[in-house]
């Protein structure tokens, strides 16, 4: 499979997409922090990543591979933060999944929000391999697929991660590191990326 066969997500993709995604990222430091109970985060991350597939497809870019392999979400410039309408339809969803992780949530949000770019970007949100193939390709062939868009559109790409592995594997696909920073009150260490 080559970067061109990763196709746009629709509708009737969502149930799959938020699969892939839960399972993908229920380890992940900063979900973990939020949520420290993998039961009980397991149990959760369907409910989150719902209505954030939703509304990356209303107003980004959701990409998958055919046989559901490996998803990106990618928000667009003007576009990187929710707005209004899609903050307030996420909000129920958002309260059940977080529960009480809500207020650590809430500190890493504003932690990403200080230190993203103040030029025009591409927000790579999240990049997604079936647990079961990782280390296959996929997820270099999703993302790669996005970047290819991405320069064709002219912008840049920015990224947040919170594995050193994924340092490298960002920086093999032309990824550079901004900065390095520790949420506060306890929260993951986070790697900032740029593409250009």
């Amino acid at each position: 499979m080559a970067e061109a066969d990763m196709i746009q997500a629709e509708r009737d993709d969502v149930p799959a997409m938020v699969a892939l995604l839960a399972a993908a990222f229920v380890d992940d430091p900063p979900l973990a922090w939020i949520l420290p109970d993998r039961a009980d985060r397991q149990s959760r991350l369907a409910t989150f990543f719902e209505p954030i597939i939703k509304g990356t497809m209303r107003n980004g870019l959701a990409l998958r591979s055919p046989g559901d392999e490996a998803v990106t979400l990618w928000r667009l410039p003007g576009g990187i933060h929710p707005g209004f309408i899609e903050t307030l339809s996420g909000m129920p969803a958002f309260v059940r999944a977080l529960g009480d992780g809500a207020k650590r949530a809430q500190v890493l949000s504003r932690s990403l929000r200080t230190r993203e770019p103040d030029f025009p970007y591409r927000y790579l949100q999240f990049a997604g391999v079936a647990p079961a193939l990782k280390g296959k390709g996929w997820g270099g062939r999703a993302v790669r697929a996005g970047l290819a868009q991405a320069r064709a559109a002219g912008v840049p790409v920015y990224l947040e991660t919170s594995k050193a592995e994924n340092v490298a594997f960002y920086r093999h696909l032309g990824f550079n590191v901004l900065q390095e920073w520790d949420v506060p009150e306890g929260g993951p260490h986070v790697w900032s990326m740029l593409w250009r």
